[in-house]
Order: structure tokens, then sequence, then C-alpha cells
């Protein structure tokens, strides 16, 4: 087993994390279960690139229990806990590649790390695993049978891939399956994204305005939790008809060169690049917080950033840059633009990432028996898979529900049935 990690004697601290984000992850472990008895995924080898959180590590821990070699590294430069890196290599002899806090040539050479193990399948987290085996890598392409995408922004770029052509084996869009994005996205993003606010910059939304560009499940999320919180909220977006749900939501919706005035806070979370940019800086408050939720480090243009900045006070505070503009404005971002709740919190809370990644390991057992059936391209989770997750969850919490009778279940599946 080969790895790379910053510290193993971390792995005795790494441990008990997982154990404790295990004791929110009951579906998951229901699953861990099965597969260790079924062993679904034996002598194949996996690959994943995500971020290494102690969630994480109960996924990786449930593919190793059905049977798989995994290989892991980080789909983020900072997500990485060094302690549940050091405890996956250390207690549970998974190989990882995974720093917290490494270089962009560092965080690539992980990922060609992580596919020396030349996989079978594999899992991404922002799409660059199965970028780099595209463009770098073509020469282990013809073993891998399939794999699975985790985000949102991961899942737009694969669908480009296969809508030119590009895309060489089947994946499947597990952020799009409903037990992930509306409740991963949205409540996950929503908590862990103030989570992150709160531990970095100490600040007190009751009162402010905070300004959040996207109203997708993320932008949902964040817009709920900080008008929780007392926030007045503003919303930007480019699709009508998300806007019109923002604004029946009763949040106040304009382009975000009109919003950059008013917002104390901001918070992106779009998937695309320079949502804020030099000619919103220059409108922008004195001590206002730029913060990313995206999972890219696109959406705030920081290189205008530092353009028109005159000085940076690096550090004002653990993951907080200051930047100073001609005029003595000074503009506070937040992990270098980088996701924040996973760059200055600890991401996703285990009780929502139970349900992704529950998602993943039934997705993934699913690939391994209809691969062979399946042409390169993007595929939608089974629905079967969703409404299992689903009900194992709501077991979880002691919650039942209503079940259709016969004469129900006819009535839905008859025409002839009048008013």
């Amino acid at each position: 087993m080969s790895y790379d990690i910053a510290d193993p004697d971390l792995a005795g601290q790494g441990r008990a994390r997982i154990e404790w984000a295990d004791r929110s992850m009951p579906v998951l472990r229901q699953i861990r279960e099965r597969f260790a008895r079924l062993r679904p995924f034996a002598g194949l080898r996996m690959a994943a690139c995500l971020h290494v959180t102690t969630e994480t590590a109960n996924l990786v821990r449930t593919l190793a229990a059905g049977g798989a070699q995994v290989a892991l590294c980080a789909s983020n430069p900072l997500s990485t806990q060094d302690d549940t890196a050091a405890a996956l290599v250390r207690e549970y002899g998974i190989s990882v590649y995974a720093r917290n806090g490494v270089s962009r040539a560092e965080y690539y050479r992980h990922i060609e790390q992580a596919l020396q193990i030349r996989p079978d399948f594999v899992f991404d987290d922002g799409c660059d695993l199965v970028n780099t085996l595209h463009m770098a890598r073509r020469d282990l392409l013809a073993t891998v049978k399939g794999g699975c995408e985790e985000t949102t922004t991961g899942v737009l770029r694969l669908r480009q891939m296969a809508a030119d052509g590009a895309l060489e084996f089947p994946v499947v869009a597990v952020n799009d399956t409903d037990t992930k994005h509306m409740f991963d996205n949205r409540y996950g993003t929503g908590q862990s994204t103030l989570d992150a606010l709160f531990r970095a910059t100490n600040t007190l939304l009751a009162g402010k305005t905070v300004v959040v560009a996207g109203y997708g499940y993320c932008g949902k999320g964040l817009a709920e939790r900080a008008r929780g919180m007392g926030a007045r909220v503003v919303v930007t977006e480019i699709d009508p008809t998300k806007a019109l749900d923002a604004v029946m939501q009763g949040y106040q919706v304009m382009p975000m060169a009109e919003a950059a005035p008013l917002g104390d806070v901001f918070l992106t979370a779009t998937g695309n690049r320079d949502v804020l940019r030099r000619e919103h800086f220059e409108r922008m408050k004195d001590g206002a917080i730029l913060a990313n939720s995206g999972h890219f480090d696109v959406e705030i243009d920081v290189r205008a950033l530092e353009r028109l900045a005159v000085a940076v006070n690096r550090q004002v505070r653990p993951h907080c840059d200051e930047y100073v503009l001609p005029d003595g404005r000074r503009l506070v971002l937040l992990v270098e633009g980088r996701l924040v709740n996973l760059g200055a919190a600890e991401g996703h809370p285990g009780a929502v990432m139970d349900m992704s990644f529950a998602d993943q390991a039934l997705t993934a057992a699913w690939l391994v028996r209809h691969h062979d059936s399946l042409a390169p391209g993007v595929y939608e989770v089974p629905a079967e898979i969703d409404e299992e997750v689903a009900r194992l969850k709501l077991a979880s919490m002691g919650v039942a529900i209503d079940r259709l009778t016969s004469e129900q279940e006819e009535y839905l599946t008859s025409w002839r049935s009048g008013s």
C-alpha cells in the first residue's frame, strides 16, 4: 500500500472522528454491513477523488467492506482533514493521497497517484479525475467500466463531455438524485456554509444584508439559513424561473451590479465563473465579506481583486484575507475564494452525507451489475435506489409513512375510473 499524507501519527484522532461521524450515518452503516456479507466489489479496483473528510471515510470503508481495493485522493486542496487521511491509511488500510493545503501541481500529482491503481470504477467530485483520465491518462481508459459524479459542477462538465462525444464510459450523476440534491445541496450547504462564515469571521448576520448568487438547491439552502439568522437576503440569478421562485419566496431579486453596494456578505453558489468581478468589487461597501460555496475557485474573480487592491493583509483572521482598495475600503475574502464550507469548516454534517453516500454506494453496486449494457454517457440514478435510501433514512429517524391501499393503487394505474 502506498500513500502521501501529512502525519500518520494523527491516525488515532482521525479514527475517533470517523467513528463519531458514523453515528450519524445509519443508512450507510446498514449498507456497509450488507456489502460485507455480499462482497459485490470483490476483486475490483476503485479510484476516488472526493473531499477527504470523516464522512467520505465512511463511504470508503463501505466500498472496502464490499471487497474493493480503493485509492483515494482529494477533490479540493483545502478540504482534506489530515487526521482523517491518516486514519484511513493506518487504521483501515486505504491508499490515500491527500494533504491539506497542497499546491495545484501536488493536487494533480495526487490524482495521478490514485489512478496508478488502474481503476475499474471511479468516483469523482468535480470531474477532475475523469478529466485527467481523458486528457492525460488515456492509457487507462480501457479498464474503466463506469463511474459516479457527486457534485453539480462535475455533472455540468460531464454532460458537456458527453455532448461533445468525448466521454469514454458511463457515469451516473449521483448529484441529481432527489435524496442527494434536495438534502445535501440544500440543507448541507446551507448549514455548513454559515458554519464556515461564523468560524472564519465571527460576524453577526442579524440585521445584515446577505447576497446569494444562484438560486439552485445550494442557493436555496444559503438563503433559507441566512434569513433564519435574521439577515435580509438578496438573490441574484440568470434563470428567470429560479428568479421568479426566489421572488415568490419573499427574497429581493436584482442584478449583481445593483446588489453589490447593498451587501454585507456575498455567497456564491452558481457553478459558473466570474460571478463576482471587478465591476462589483468597485461598488462594494467597506468590510464586505466574500465567500464561495461553488465547487471551484472561479466564482469570485480573485485575480481581478488582486489587481484592484493596493494592499493585501493576509490572514487577518484564519482563512480571511483583507484586500485594501485605492480609496481605503476593505474587502474580506474567505479561504482564497475556494469552497468555504470545507476550507473554513468541516463540510456537511454526517446526517445529510448519510444519504448522499448511501446513493453512491448503492449506485456503485448497480453499476457493477449493469455497466456492460450502458453506452458511454451520463445516466440518472435508478429510481428504486433513491426510494430505498429515503425509506431507510426515514426508518432510522423513527418516522413511518402511509402505504397505498390496493384500491388506491388500482385508481392510480387505471384510466377507466372517472371523477
